[in-house]
């Protein structure tokens, strides 16, 4: 429930700026490095940035690069931890190929790779779990687009957030937000699918389903209209009574739906219900398409952490994360 100062505080931290960036006419494209919950830096940029930027952006979590990344590419490689290997793979990558690489993270191998390099590094502050940093680690990469002239007005868009973000807070503080509670209780036993519109809801759906996975260890799965309406739609046909008990739909609304994805998310809804059971249906507010994503975030992680409390799970430890990453490490 920290959000809003999180955001606050990273805002704060970048007020004199970024050193060392290129010059928007040195940008081709723009390249988010990251991995889960350090990643979903890229999808915010991808959902709330792109469509207005000059050029296009392209986000990877793999270890692998893109071809096309090279001089005329701005990197921007991020890891709370600073160790994630597949992000310092990909960065030292774009070093090699000579791209503006720039560094976001609280120390690590990448923080001194990125030394080694010339390139920037954005300090995060101290974060005991990636999925606790959506704010930290998505408002420096929103800064640098501004402070390359590729994304104007990015920290008053990251203000209006941080507003909405506090009044949601409240909201969910108070009797009112008891509907996070009553949704998790319907939730509990059964596997939640998570669907959204546009670059904003399928984001907001990626990360309600990675919080539902770590937070609440549950499995869940996400997609995203108009996409599911020529694929997934078609799987509800052959479900019967035993998946109504086991399937549950989430719908993530906001404002900036384009008209034929509202009017899908409609017409979709029967054979959802028929399928499932229980189909829910959250609401964004804010104003613009950045401070309704984050809204639907804040939400989201409300209403997996009273998941995790209605089955008795303890949200913070992942153990089957770290044992993979040991075993990899082995």
């Amino acid at each position: 429930m920290g959000l809003p100062e999180q955001v606050g505080d990273a805002l704060a931290a970048l007020d004199d700026g970024v050193a060392g960036l290129p010059s928007h006419d040195e940008i081709g494209h723009v390249v988010v490095l990251g991995m889960g919950g350090s990643g979903i830096a890229g999808d915010v940029v991808a959902a709330v940035a792109a469509p207005f930027l000059p050029v296009p952006v392209l986000v990877v979590k793999e270890y692998e690069l893109p071809g096309c990344v090279g001089p005329d590419s701005l990197v921007l490689a991020v890891s709370v931890s600073g160790n994630t290997e597949e992000t310092i793979e990909a960065a030292t990558e774009a070093a090699l190929a000579g791209a503006h690489v720039v560094a976001v993270c609280s120390g690590g191998a990448l923080e001194g790779a990125a030394h080694g390099w010339g390139a920037p590094v954005i300090p995060l502050p101290p974060i005991p779990m990636p999925r606790a940093a959506i704010g930290a680690v998505s408002v420096p990469v929103l800064v640098v687009l501004e402070e390359a002239g590729l994304y104007p007005g990015a920290r008053q868009y990251l203000r209006g957030a941080q507003e909405q973000l506090r009044r949601r807070r409240d909201e969910l503080a108070s009797p009112a937000g008891g509907w996070a509670r009553d949704l998790a209780a319907r939730l509990a036993g059964r596997v939640p699918v998570v669907h959204g519109g546009g670059p904003v809801g399928a984001a907001a759906a990626t990360r309600w389903k990675a919080q539902f996975n770590e937070n609440a260890k549950v499995p869940s799965w996400a997609n995203r209209i108009p996409e599911l309406s020529h694929n997934e739609l078609q799987g509800t046909g052959p479900l019967d009574a035993r998946t109504r008990e086991l399937l549950a739909l989430v719908q993530l609304r906001h404002d900036d739906e384009h008209p034929q994805v509202a009017r899908r998310f409609e017409l979709v809804r029967p054979a959802f219900q028929a399928a499932m059971g229980l189909v829910e249906e959250v609401r964004a507010g804010g104003d613009g398409p950045l401070a309704q994503l984050f809204d639907l975030v804040l939400q989201g992680d409300v209403v997996s952490l009273h998941l995790a409390a209605e089955l008795g799970v303890d949200p913070g430890p992942i153990p089957a994360l770290d044992a993979l990453k040991a075993a990899l490490a082995g």
